[in-house]
Order: structure tokens, then sequence, then C-alpha cells
């Protein structure tokens, strides 16, 4: 729990942005500071996403305070940006429970709040929403307001200038706020680029150029001077007119943290017409010296003491599978000059930090831009390459179209090294890796495999890099079993999987690293254990070897039950018109909330006193 309310008398007081709203100009710096003292206070306390939180808190402050929110419209992008969007927003004193079991969602949830406008956890959605929304809001007549606000690197989306373009086409009312924490800006930010801001959003200058448009519009050689002149003179002193080509009034850079010239210029905005961008400059981790000198390290933090100048330690533990991955990409491009590595903005989530500081010719990080991480690949697996695509579950989910049409009919060697598949906790719905097995398994000339640990994770991904046709290897976040590792040039044979220990009358075939808690529910029941080792291709020799011996078959795995795994399992034993039973145990056909890993997977009955519970019951039918 944070501290005492007491000691916030401006924040206590703040239930709501419509408290916000009464309080005076010269009182927004007080409840600046009040509100980066409480996140700081509970963030602390309770871990989460920190830094970008910091960041953002004038900025949160000047747009409740100008917009008469939630009447109007507010979308944040990224989302852990938003957490004091949640203080000011009626979920001041349930913060510390954010990111925890039946807590407050990670990100803007729209079933949680009123004020937030639309469920995020990805990036690079907000201008798309926003146009939408700017179009219903003209259509309903009301002068309901709209801002997306857009930062943490997801201006690096294709989606985003997709959404850029054709707001600037259709010209409809709204703000884009680009929330710049990029160190490379900070000399565009100081006074005059601060005055000069005011200036162009204000009504003289706005009059002025409207004005001489109407005069001027049916003297086209003098229109044209004076749009050249205009463009002339904002490209002197703005960074960029890359936006105004696109259609949009670009503002800016202003100072991202000083709370009153945010209000003076977002409310100068508010009024003007057709689409505007608003360019602001701020720093990641504001005001807390740690965080801002190593903000990725703040990005998301455990519990800490703010007094202490570090992070506490993590506690020893075995190797993540993000880290043997790492690993395996090292000690591979020592021996193969082929093979080169690709991120979408995910080098420290994904284990490969010392891949890029060691192998920096063969590395590419691409930004927030899955879809061009994959069709990249294909580019690099043409030209001779053996491509690595390193990805989380989720985010490859927006890379599905160029995976089958760029990847997969091409039949090239690309393999994919899939993090975060399964449950992955507290980041909920958006991030759960819950459908790949799904999505992929309808792919031809893809090899899918799910290693039960990290000596089957290195078998397989070495196993993938040597395929010449498309390969994916799918992993959890988390860590391995303390399983000895093969030596790095080691293989396993395609599609076949292995029998781990011989029962009676059940088989239970398990997908992955559900094997652990299968093999202590194999052992209570007395069944056969299989780890099955692939997807895709399946092991049909030893389905047939399984089905003969026993009476009923269990799967089990940590992605949907629809058209997962299991469902190949049922497939084929169908085609051989087979009689026997099949029970599949894995995700239900929900969207999985944010909890540990551990609690969800409890919760869902995928330990190993739920899949004995499972079975049990369905054995009694």
């Amino acid at each position: 729990m944070t501290k005492n309310l007491n000691d916030f008398p401006l924040l206590s007081q703040i239930d709501s942005p419509k408290n916000l709203r009464e309080l005076t100009r010269s009182q927004l710096p007080q409840a600046s500071d009040e509100l980066r003292r409480y996140l700081l206070s509970s963030v602390s306390k309770s871990s989460g996403h920190f830094a970008s939180g910091l960041g953002t808190i004038e900025l949160t402050v000047a747009l409740h305070y100008v917009y008469n929110t939630p009447f109007d419209q507010l979308i944040w992008d990224v989302g852990h940006q938003a957490y004091p969007h949640k203080i000011l927003t009626g979920r001041r004193d349930q913060l510390h429970t954010i990111r925890q079991k039946e807590g407050l969602h990670p990100f803007p949830w729209r079933e949680e709040s009123e004020y937030d406008v639309l469920s995020v956890g990805h990036s690079s959605t907000s201008i798309s929403a926003a146009l939408g929304l700017a179009v219903a809001a003209e259509k309903e007549g009301k002068k309901r307001k709209v801002v997306a606000v857009i930062g943490d690197g997801a201006m690096t989306a294709g989606m985003a200038f997709e959404a850029l373009n054709h707001a600037g086409d259709i010209h409809k009312d709204m703000l884009v706020i680009l929330n710049d924490n990029e160190m490379s800006i900070s000399e565009n930010v100081g006074a005059l680029n601060n005055h000069l801001a005011r200036m162009l959003s204000g009504s003289l200058y706005t009059g002025i150029r409207e004005g001489s448009k109407r005069i001027l519009k049916n003297i086209p050689p003098i229109k044209e001077l004076a749009s050249r002149a205009e463009e002339h003179l904002k490209g002197m002193v703005v960074p960029s007119t890359f936006f105004e080509e696109l259609g949009f009034n670009y503002i800016g850079p202003i100072d991202g943290h000083d709370v009153n010239g945010l209000v003076d210029t977002i409310s100068n905005m508010r009024s003007l017409k057709g689409p505007q961008l608003l360019h602001i400059a701020t720093k990641k981790g504001k005001g807390y010296q740690a965080a801002e000198q190593d903000p990725i390290k703040y990005h998301a933090v455990p519990k800490f003491n703010p007094e202490e100048t570090s992070l506490p330690p993590s506690k020893p533990s075995l190797p993540t599978y993000s880290k043997i991955f790492g690993d395996w990409l090292c000690r591979t491009a020592e021996k193969d000059e082929k093979l080169v590595a690709i991120t979408p903005a995910m080098r420290e989530g994904s284990g490969m930090v010392e891949f890029s500081q060691r192998f920096p010719e063969k590395y590419y990080d691409v930004a927030i831009a899955e879809q061009h991480a994959v069709t990249f690949a294909a580019g690099l697996a043409i030209g001779g390459y053996s491509p690595v695509v390193a990805i989380y579950s989720s985010f490859l989910q927006r890379g599905y179209d160029q995976f089958i049409h760029d990847v997969a009919i091409q039949n090239l060697p690309v393999m994919f090294a899939i993090d975060r598949a399964g449950i992955v906790g507290a980041d909920g719905p958006t991030h759960q890796g819950s459908f790949d097995l799904s999505f992929m398994r309808c792919i031809p000339n893809l090899v899918i495999m799910t290693p039960s640990d990290e000596r089957e994770c290195q078998l397989m991904l070495t196993t993938g890099h040597q395929l010449n046709q498309p390969s994916a290897v799918r992993y959890p976040r988390g860590n391995g079993l303390g399983k000895e590792l093969p030596q790095i040039h080691e293989t396993i044979e395609i599609g076949k999987g292995r029998i781990i220990q011989q029962g009676q009358r059940v088989a239970i075939l398990s997908f992955g690293t559900m094997l652990s808690q299968a093999q202590k529910a194999a052992t209570i029941l007395d069944a056969t254990l299989a780890d099955m080792r692939f997807v895709k291709p399946l092991d049909h020799n030893l389905i047939d070897q399984l089905c003969e011996a026993h009476d009923t078959i269990i799967t089990i795995e940590d992605n949907a039950i629809a058209g997962g795994a299991g469902s190949a399992v049922n497939e084929y034993i169908l085609q051989q018109a087979r009689k026997i039973n099949i029970l599949n145990i894995g995700l239900p056909d929900q969207f999985i909330k944010h909890g540990t890993q551990e609690e969800i997977h409890h919760e869902l009955a995928l330990d190993c006193e739920g899949i004995v519970n499972k079975i049990n019951t369905f054995l009694s039918l």
C-alpha cells in the first residue's frame, strides 16, 4: 500500500478528472509532483511498469485538465504509459493491486473504467482507433473531442503510419500527441520552441493563416507562394514537415514536463479543425534519477526501496528459456556465418543482448514492426542466409499474413523462436501466448516443435536452424528445469515423439512444458506418458501404438484447445476410424486474465491436481 494520503494534499482530493479541473492553474505543478511521488511510492511496493508512467505525469494532468473526460475520449498507446491516468480516474487507491490476480489490469481496459476508451496492451493501435472515434464523433454532432497519445516507440510501427495517412486524407478533427522520450530531440526543446508552439497553435496565427488562404484561394500563383513561405518559416524552427505532408498540422516539439505550457498549447489545439499532431519531448523515468539513467532497467520493476540506488538483486534461479535461446544463438553464430537474427524491438525480453553486442553485423532490431520482421527474414533467406526471428507468441499474430505469404508459400528456411508461448502471467489477455499452435498448425510446409525442457529446447533450435524449410520452436516465459544441455550440434529426428513412462489404460500425450505437471499426474494415475515433441508433423506411429495399447487418450497443451495440438491428434484418430475415448486438456475458449502463471494454471486446472481431477472426472462418465 502507498503512503498515507495526508502526504498528498491535492491528489487525495482527486477522485476523478472533474476534481482535477477544479484546481487553479497555479496548483497544477504541485498536483503533478504529488502524482509522480504517489506513482513511485505505489509501484515500488507492488511492482509493475514504472519508467514510462513517470515520463507522462505532466501530460496526463494537462490532458485531463483541458479535456472533458470521459465525454471527450482519450486513448493511450502504449498502455504502460497509463498508470498516472488510472490514478486520476478513480483508481488511485487500487493502484497497489495492478498486475495482480483480481487487481487492476496492467493496461487501459474498457471493462475496468469508462475513462479507458480502448483496451490496449500492444502498441501502435491508437491513431486508427482515434480516427474511427473522430468519424463517429462528427456523425454524433455533440462536439466530442478525440485524443490519441502514442509513445515509447509505437510510432515505429507501420500501422501508425497507415492511420496517419488515412487521417490526413479524410481530415477529421482529432489530436495525436507524439510522446517522444528519445534523448536525440532534447536540443530542440527550449523557450523558443515552446513559444513558437503556442504561437502556431494560437488563434492569431491560425486566423491569419486561414484568412490568407481564403483571400488568396482564387489567385493560384500567390497562394502557392504564400504556402511555400509558411512552410519555409516553420521548417526553419520546427524539426519536420513530414506530418504536414500527411495532412496533419504539426506543432512542436515542446517540453512535455512543463504542465502549464502543455495546458496552454493543448487548450489552443483543442479548438483547431482537422487532424493535429503535437510533438512533445519527455524523459522516461522523469523525477527518479535511477530510472532516468537506465529507463530500460526500470521499464518494469519488482518491489524495491526507492531510497536505494539500485533494484534488489534477483534471486538465484535456473536460466530462463530466453537465456537458453540467447546462449544458443551466440554459440551457433560462432560456427555458422550465415546465421542472422531479427527482433521486433524485444532485444532484452528475447535474451539477445549478448548476441547484439558480440555479433552486431548479424543482429537486426527492426523496431515495432512485426510484419516487416517476417518479410525481411524472407528476403534474407532468399539471399542465402539462415534467419532466426525471435518473437513473442502474441506479437507473431501481427505478422501472420507475412508468415503465410512470404515465408511458408515460398518454403523458405526461416526459423521462428517463439517466446512467451502459453500463459504469460501479469500482462493479461493481450500478452497470453494462447493461440500460436492453433494459427500455425494449418500452415503447409511448416515444422512446429514444442520443447518440454531446456535440453529439448536447444535440440529443437538446432534442428530447426538446420532445416531447409520454415520451422517454429515455441517455449514459455520462465525458467528451465535444470536439465543438462546437449552439444550445440545435436539434433532430433523430425516428427518423432518419445515415451517417458509406461502405465495402464490411459495414455497422456503432452506437448511442451506441461510435461512436468503431466508426469506427476501420470504417476498418480498409473498412466502412460508421451512427450510428443512435434505438433507438425505428428508422430502418427506413436499415436497408433498408444491407441492400440490404451482405452483413453488424453492430450495436454498450454495453448487454446480449439485448433491446437490436441485437435491435431483428434483429427488423425478420426481419420483412422478408431473408436477410443479422447479428452483434450488446454486453455479454454476465453481470453485469459492476468495473474501469475502458477495462479492461472491452477485456476484453469492445468497443474497436476487439476489434470488428475479432469481425467478422473472424464473416466467416471
